[in-house]
């Protein structure tokens, strides 16, 4: 059984609607994409640790934050929140995901949990 995450026809069905038009060079599939970015997020995991089956980790990332930046995901929260039809707020919390990341990354940068747990020199 694998452990990749992928989205179904009806669930890109209802995903599509939001899409930004492509301009220029048509963007690659949307459902690899998407699915690799679902997957990193909900697992918290780093883009570099992507597996290889949703695509390179650049292009997962390129389009997280190009569609970040122009709210595209935001809009399909609220989209799928409004096909509802429940006034309520939807939020994510991502509080864990960043607290993650951000000792994932202290560990790594400043000598792991030793060097945060050792005296400070001339105590």
């Amino acid at each position: 059984m694998s452990d990749l995450f992928w989205l179904t026809d009806a669930q890109m069905a209802r995903l599509e609607p939001y899409f930004p038009k492509s301009q220029g060079k048509p963007r690659v599939d949307d459902r690899r994409v998407l699915s690799g970015i679902i997957f990193i997020n909900r697992n918290g995991s780093r883009w570099r640790d992507a597996r290889k089956e949703y695509g390179p980790h650049k292009t997962l990332y390129n389009r997280w934050k190009r569609w970040s930046d122009k709210d595209i995901f935001a809009q399909m929260m609220a989209g799928l929140a409004a096909e509802r039809g429940e006034e309520k707020t939807l939020m994510i919390d991502v509080t864990y995901l960043k607290a993650h990341r951000t000792a994932t990354s202290m560990v790594v940068k400043k000598g792991g949990v030793d060097a945060l747990l050792a005296e400070p020199k001339g105590a």
